[in-house]
């Protein structure tokens, strides 16, 4: 016998993860239930009782991270491209299925794509397509080192090359790794859908006590930081809306911005709605409502391709692409480093901590939440599939929306007579000043009324989601339905995180306490990614063994 076979040993299909049998957390493991609830509620406690001192603490510790980590968060990424890059051409490994080999896809494709985008980063579509490439046609690398002009000519393709960079295959691949590992030890080893089965090549069995419970930790406060953080941005677009669509004055303050009462109100509305969806499970009210959104979502992107500036956009979308992916190996592995003085150096380091590695922590923080929600959604697929599906499809979904929407802006404001009206709009107000900037009072209110319906059922979906994913997590990984109370619970805690952050520090705030939040979970990631190789390896060595390599 030789050597190898001596030390290859069967996968490991059992993870038992102790739940309560009784009572008020029946099916829930309590460690992790209770302790993600604690810390959820002490920060919400402790943002709103303290907020100067909250503030303080929370900027001390991202300027940290910012400083500190910024190389890792973009080695990381990088390391998660390439990860999927692999896995994908890897023949072998191409064609293992999420699941057993008999498994089929339990949705359709159009479906799977939308539960996919609408998850992911939907919501995002609506504020950053029109703003991100703004403020990169304004201020980005090239034009820090001198390579290009702010706001010139020679400057509209760069806006559109950093803006794919951060909405790109880095942010899918992300998602894809923690999705593929999710799903194939889960469907294909019968662990349990939880985070730390995805770690059993490493760990083993201790995942089922402590060691398992902190991971799944990490991932809940994680995923409710990273989803707090896009409702945020969505909350704040949303009461733009309404605003836009004579819904009352009073949702916004003297500065524009989004008031108390309007953030309460939009809470209230986006997150009673989740709820109720996330009560009717995965397959009938977030497929419904993921379906519709990509329904608006495709109506919203014709009328940017016919009325738009599509000249513009079809430069944006193919000159941009190409540019950004000729740029992408330097691109994913630049790191810029200050060196005081206040010059170049200093305004890059700058530029790429507010910019590049916030994304990268936002993506992190969304991934045990959107890679999870992934898993669900794709047994049955293979590796290359699912790669192919949830990097490149949504990845070009989000080129074509940068493209069109930003370049329709961008257009406007250079030659169509804007004269400011987009560019000096609120980041969530960018959307709504442009289409009514092009449609005029009465059709430009119609459109704003879509735009807020597809804003509410991306947000929905977002937020309904989460919430089935958290349970999910501290249920050891069941699927199945989840007690009520704790679908509400979490419903409850999300709106009270972006509401007390909104409130006392604004989206800086979340943005800060996602940054943090995220980085326990994207060590937990690397992790994650070296298990899912030594996992496929060693089925290549049981398939020559004719050994069994799936659940039975």
């Amino acid at each position: 016998m030789s050597k190898e076979n001596k030390i290859l040993e069967a996968p490991l299909r059992e993870l038992p993860i102790k739940t309560a049998d009784r009572g008020f957390y029946s099916g829930f493991n309590v460690d992790v239930t209770v302790t993600g609830k604690l810390v959820v509620a002490g920060l919400v406690l402790w943002a709103v009782a303290f907020p100067d001192q909250a503030g303080t603490v929370l900027a001390g510790f991202n300027s940290f991270i910012l400083s500190h980590f910024a190389a890792w968060y973009t080695y990381v990424m990088a390391a998660f491209v390439l990860v999927c890059i692999a896995l994908a051409v890897w023949p072998s490994a191409g064609r293992l299925k999420i699941g057993r080999d008999e498994d089929t896809p339990e949705f359709s494709n159009f479906s799977w794509f939308s539960m996919m985008f609408g998850a992911g980063i939907g919501v995002g579509m609506l504020t950053w397509a029109v703003a991100e490439p703004v403020y990169h046609f304004k201020n980005n690398p090239d034009v820090i080192m001198g390579l290009a002009t702010g706001s010139g000519e020679d400057n509209i393709v760069n806006a559109f090359k950093w803006s794919y960079l951060h909405w790109g295959f880095s942010a899918w691949a992300a998602y894809a790794v923690a999705g593929l590992a999710l799903g194939f030890f889960s469907y294909r080893r019968g662990l349990p859908l939880t985070i730390r089965s995805a770690l059993t090549p490493l760990f083993g069995s201790r995942l089922s006590g402590w060691t398992g419970h902190l991971v799944d930790i990490f991932a809940v406060i994680a995923t409710i930081l990273g989803v707090a953080q896009t409702l945020g941005f969505g909350v704040e677009q949303f009461v733009a809306g309404l605003s836009q669509i004579g819904i009352g004055g009073w949702l916004l303050n003297a500065e524009g911005n989004a008031s108390t009462m309007g953030i309460i109100v939009a809470l209230l509305v986006i997150m009673g709605a989740s709820t109720l969806s996330a009560l009717s499970g995965v397959g009938r009210g977030i497929k419904w409502l993921s379906n519709l959104n990509m329904g608006l979502s495709f109506f919203l992107l014709a009328f940017f391709l016919i009325f738009g500036a599509t000249g513009f956009g079809l430069r944006a979308l193919f000159v941009g692409l190409w540019d950004y992916v000729i740029a992408l190996p330097e691109l994913l592995f630049t790191v810029y480093r200050g060196d005081g003085s206040g010059g170049v150096t200093d305004k890059l380091e700058g530029w790429q901590g507010g910019w590049s590695v916030f994304y990268w922590a936002w993506w992190v923080a969304f991934a045990p939440f959107v890679g999870l929600f992934l898993a669900r959604i794709s047994k049955g697929r293979t590796i290359r599939e699912f790669v192919l599906g949830a990097v490149f499809v949504p990845a070009i979904m989000c080129f074509v929306w940068f493209a069109f929407a930003g370049g329709t802006a961008v257009s406007l404001e250079m030659t169509g007579g804007a004269n400011g009206v987009i560019f000096g709009a609120s980041d969530g107000g960018k959307i709504f000043a442009m289409t009514g900037f092009m449609l005029g009072d009465v059709l430009g209110w119609l459109m704003a009324v879509v735009i807020v319906v597809l804003l509410m059922t991306y947000l929905v979906t977002t937020a309904d989601s989460a919430v089935l994913i958290v349970n999910t997590i501290n249920a050891a990984g069941d699927e199945g339905p989840k007690a009520r109370p704790h679908i509400i619970f979490w419903g409850v805690a999300l709106s009270l995180v972006v509401a007390a952050l909104l409130l006392v520090g604004g989206l800086k705030a979340i943005q800060t306490a996602m940054v943090i939040g995220a980085l326990p979970f994207s060590f937990v990631m690397v992790l994650m990614c070296i298990a899912l190789i030594k996992a496929i390896l060693r089925d290549s060595i049981r398939s020559s063994q004719q050994m069994q390599e799936t659940t039975s």
